[in-house]
């Protein structure tokens, strides 16, 4: 296997870590739609934490392999179009991933407040943190940047 190869497997091992990570806030975000106690909501922070760590892993795994294959090979060059357009899309997919994840963040911020004062909340705080419409609205875009950008690197329109 030559180094190509190599960093093309890094490449695309990068792109299913960021697509997984994707399906598993989704799984996430659908189930902590009826989830309104600080327990439950806490629960959901480690799954949370793994998602946050691989998708960066991802995000950064796709850009770097995908940049350093359009350098070194030869039938790519960084300006080809379906390129610039799957950079443009990685970077509006990962700013508003970033700030999907700020949105419902702020449920289990809420909830670890409430966990360390002993408090239960106001009735259904939890559960409108959890329903983040704006969270649900940025992932939901950003997710579909990725599905854009995944058509983009299969069929490679004008390359």
């Amino acid at each position: 296997m030559s180094l190509d190869d190599w960093v093309l497997a890094l490449h695309v091992l990068s792109a299913f870590a960021m697509a997984g990570s994707i399906v598993l806030f989704w799984i996430v975000i659908v189930a902590m739609r009826s989830v309104d106690t600080v327990r439950d909501t806490l629960a959901y922070a480690p799954l949370a934490s793994l998602g946050s760590t691989v998708i960066g892993i991802g995000v950064l795994g796709t850009l770097v392999f995908g940049v350093w294959l359009a350098i070194s090979r030869d039938e790519y060059q960084l300006w080809d179009g379906w390129i610039i357009a799957a950079l443009v899309l990685w970077a509006i997919g990962t700013s508003l991933g970033a700030r999907g994840g700020k949105e419902f963040t702020k449920a289990l911020t809420r909830a670890r407040e409430l966990d360390e004062t002993g408090s239960a909340g106001a009735p259904g705080e939890l559960r409108a943190l959890n329903r983040s419409p704006a969270g649900l609205l940025l992932h939901t875009v950003s997710s579909l940047a990725t599905v854009a950008i995944l058509v983009l690197m299969i069929w490679k329109p004008g390359a």
